[in-house]
Formats: structure tokens, sequence, C-alpha cells
């Protein structure tokens, strides 16, 4: 069972052919409901060290791709099921580490397990195709073959179901795996790899490096220059994913890159406003809106503005923030001090004299700003008030400007088209939602948003195992993850052409077509 007390200040900084190594640089986990508590101590692994966990996964590759994907599968199941017999340690540690309510992070810890429980039978259905020749005595077939070494960077908003979106479908696909996570997610990270470790995974086959961006992080991409890995997956910000894209174009490889969002919600007149009030609060503050999926622009229509913009604000003065670990919080503190130091930073830039901030102003709770239904540490803690922008338009910078924390815009619109002129401009295209009762309007919006997913009547955030899940333009270079559809991002199709004729036989040369008898008219 997890227990953190076990590898505290151990300074393991890489998980590397089945051992842990440590390192002489330490990076420290702190919970940020109270900086005093230190989470662990981990070491922060050089380029040496991701070169050799690279270098192991290459090693491992052969053996691993040759064994029978449903033993694979079969590992990965023994992967599912010590998570499922772990679920609410892990759980808690996600809560302590990040911030993240404990409800959400149960949740978090269950689309591990689903995932698992979709993708197990995915190793008997790595189907290819028997495809019929234009020559007899001739076969043609296609198959699914790994890829090779899986480089794979994560984000730390989602520590455990980001990642397990990424290797059970690649490791069931046949690669070996590299992962960096986040340094905000250190303890979480260690014993997910632990897991995969108990779960009788060959030496090589999954292989982790700790350590920050600036330092593992650029490592990593470095290595990829230098032909370290055949594939790389990347959640995080627009920015890092637009330098790593540049990298894998150079070495012709197709990054999934899982990327920022300013999601839209469109609000209708016929709309059930109360279910829709529900909606957006928790898309703009479930995670304290710290989702690639948060709301960003709320899409209003001008006869129910006002009215709407009163049950928003009376709703969410009611909201409880605070200790994550108390079962009635919204959301509890911000998963670390730079996150804090960004949302700070937009609320100081991007508000403009003409918005109001119907929910008062000041960001850092207890150090300027306070909330009345607050039940943390605001000494101590990395907390933010929430923030509701109202009058913005399409012309302001906060429009455009992804701000992953808890802040969202409320915009106006008169006609339809205006509404999905604001929902699609901003360039991002992740997720989308639109609450009406009305078919043709939701035709319309499901046909004309740029969003890689959309909800009717529901929230912005929320992903289901087996549905594709990943975004266009800023926010994406159209990979997918999750259902089968992931598959095409771990596998190459491999086409085979066995000819049995016993002699040379060329396609479109000496295939023998039957001509029609073009001179035959129809007597009318």
């Amino acid at each position: 069972m997890i227990n953190h007390t076990q590898i505290n200040n151990q300074q393991f900084a890489a998980y590397i052919d089945g051992q842990w190594h440590k390192a002489k640089h330490t990076i420290t986990s702190l919970n940020p409901a109270d900086l005093t508590d230190i989470v662990g101590v981990f070491g922060e692994a050089d380029k040496g060290l991701v070169s050799d966990a690279a270098a192991a996964a290459r090693r491992a590759f052969r053996t691993w791709a040759r064994t029978p994907a449903p033993v694979r599968a079969g590992i990965v199941q023994n992967f599912g099921r010590l998570v499922e017999n772990n679920k609410e340690a892990l759980a808690r540690v996600v809560t302590r580490e990040i911030g993240k309510p404990l409800k959400e992070a149960l949740g978090s810890v269950q689309e591990v397990i689903d995932t698992v429980n979709f993708f197990v039978s995915e190793g008997r259905r790595l189907y290819g195709q028997t495809i019929p020749s234009e020559m007899p005595n001739k076969e043609l077939f296609t198959y699914r073959r790994p890829i090779g070494v899986f480089g794979c960077i994560t984000a730390c908003n989602f520590p455990v179901a980001v990642p397990a979106w990424y290797f059970i479908p690649a490791l069931v696909a046949g690669n070996t795996c590299v992962w960096k996570p986040s340094e905000d997610a250190l303890l979480t990270s260690y014993w997910f790899t632990e897991l995969w470790a108990r779960a009788g995974l060959p030496h090589g086959v999954f292989n982790t490096v700790l350590g920050s961006g600036p330092g593992t992080g650029a490592a990593f991409v470095e290595l990829i220059e230098e032909g370290a890995f055949d594939k790389i997956g990347f959640t995080g910000s627009t920015a890092i994913g637009r330098k790593i894209g540049e990298v894998c174009g150079r070495a012709l490889q197709t990054p999934c890159l899982e990327l920022g969002g300013k999601n839209p919600m469109v609000v209708c007149p016929d709309a059930d406003l109360e279910l829709a009030v529900d909606g957006a609060l928790f898309s703009g503050f479930g995670t304290a809106g710290q989702r690639c999926t948060s709301l960003g622009n709320l899409i209003i229509h001008s006869q129910i503005h006002d009215a709407f913009v009163e049950k928003l604000v009376n709703k969410a003065k009611n909201m409880r923030i605070g200790d994550p670990f108390n079962s009635d919080v919204t959301y509890g503190p911000l998963i670390s001090q730079r996150f804090l130091h960004n949302h700070l930073e937009h609320l100081s830039t991007l508000i403009e004299s003409k918005h109001e901030l119907p929910l008062g102003k000041g960001g850092h709770i207890g150090h300027g700003a306070e909330w009345p239904h607050f039940s943390g540490n605001a000494k101590n803690g990395v907390y933010a008030r929430p923030n509701i922008v109202l009058n913005v338009s399409m012309a302001d910078r906060i429009y455009s400007t992804e701000t992953f924390g808890p802040l969202f815009n409320v915009l106006k619109y008169h006609e339809f088209d205006e509404a999905m002129a604001m929902a699609n401009n901003h360039g991002y295209g992740l997720s989308s939602a639109i609450y009406t009762n009305d078919p043709r309007t939701v035709y319309q919006f499901k046909t004309e948003i740029t969003a890689g997913m959309s909800s009717i009547n529901n929230t912005t955030t929320g992903a289901e195992a087996h549905l594709p899940f990943g975004g266009n333009g800023k926010s994406g270079n159209g990979g997918r993850q999750s259902g089968i559809w992931v598959l095409d991002q771990f596998t190459k199709w491999h086409a085979i052409n066995w000819d049995l004729s016993g002699k040379l036989q060329l396609a479109q040369m000496d295939t023998h077509y039957v001509e029609p008898d073009l001179n035959f008219k129809i007597q009318s």
C-alpha cells in the first residue's frame, strides 16, 4: 500500500531499467494548502540520466514489441488492479501535493482505472486488415506496428489521469516509454511509477525522469533532436507546445500535443438557466480553473444577460474555498506558488478600467484579498479568490489569453452568428459548451464550432476514457487521446504485399481489367 513516509527525502531523480537513481541537485515538493508541509524532496535528473532512460527504453523495445499484445495488455490490467487497490491513498497524495479537492482527485484516479478497463481488451483488437488484390494468387495485409521509444512530458493538474491516457495505449501497442512528469507532482509521479513497476513490466519498458521544466525538460527536448525518441507526447502550454512541435518537425516526427484553451460556453435564451449557472461555475472554478478545458468565455444572449449574471454572481458568492480535504469546498489552493504568481499577473495586466468584477477585487486570499466562505490556511496556503470579469469584448486581451486560474469572462451577444464568432475567434479550439433546448441551434453550434470537443447542456470540462480528447488551433495539432482513436498516435501502419503466383506480376501494368463495349447505345 502507498505510504509516502517511505520515500521522503530520498532524492530519487530517475527510474531507469528497473532501478531508482539519485541526483545531487534537489527539488522540494510543497503542499500548496500549507507551504510549511514538505511533501517530499527529490533529485533533478540531468541530461545524462534522461539519455540513460531513453537508452534503456531503446534496449527494451525489441523484446517488448515482440511480446504478444494480449500479454502486454495483461500487465496493463495488473496496473489497473493495483491502482484500484490504492485508489483512496493515491487520491490523497494528489490532494496533498497539488491541492485538488479530494472528490476530484478520486475522480482522476478513477479515470486511470476506466482507461485500463477500456484498453485491456484492445490488446486483443489491434486489428489490421486483409485486402483483396487486383492480381490473382496475391494477398495484401495491413498491420499496426509499435512506433518505438515514446517520450512524454505531462502537466501537473491531472498528474495521474493524463499520463494514463498516454502510457496505457502506448504500452498495449508495444512501445517503450520515458516520462518526464511535472515538478509540481513529484510524489504522485513516484507512486505512479512504482505501481507500473509492481504490475510486472519488464525492466526498461517504463522509465521516469524527475525534474524541472528548464532543467530536465530542456534536456528532454534536446534529446529529441538527437534521435533519442521516436514519438513525443506533450501536455502543457501552447508556447512550449510550439517549441516542441518545431523540434519534432525537424526530426520528421508528428508529436501528440495537448495544449491550452480559452473554452467558450454559449447560453441561449431558451436555456435552463439554473442548470447553466451550475455548469458555468463548475466549468470556471473546478480545480480552481486550472484545467485546460476550464471555462474561458461565457457568452450570454442579451435577453437573459442581466438575469443570468445576477444568478451566477449570487451563487458564486456562496462557494466555499479552502482545505481540499474538506468535502464541501468548490476548490482548494492553486497548484503551486508559480501558478499563483501567474494568476496575480493576469489580474494586474489584463483587467481594464471598463471591466467590472462583481465578486470583488484582489487575488491572494489572506494577502490583500478575502473570501467570506473560506476554511483554509490563509497565511501559508496558495489560495486565490474567484473572479468573474464583465463587459469583455473580443478586442480585449483577456478575451484571447488563457488565464489558467479561478477567472472567466462574460460576453454579451445579440445574434447567434455573433455568439459563434465569440466562441471561435480567440484561436484556441479545445473544448466548448452550449446551453439550449432548440435542436436547430445545437446543430448550428456543433457544425460551426472549431473546438475538438463540445458539450450540450453540460460543462466544458470532463472526459470519458472511450471518447477522443484533444483540440485544434492553438489547443493542439489535431492529435487525440483516449478511445480507439489514440491508437493512431502509438502505431504505424505496415502494408504487406505477398505474391504467391511464382512469377513477376506488376500492379497497374499486368492487371487484366475487362473493357466495356463503348459502342453500345440505348435506343429511345
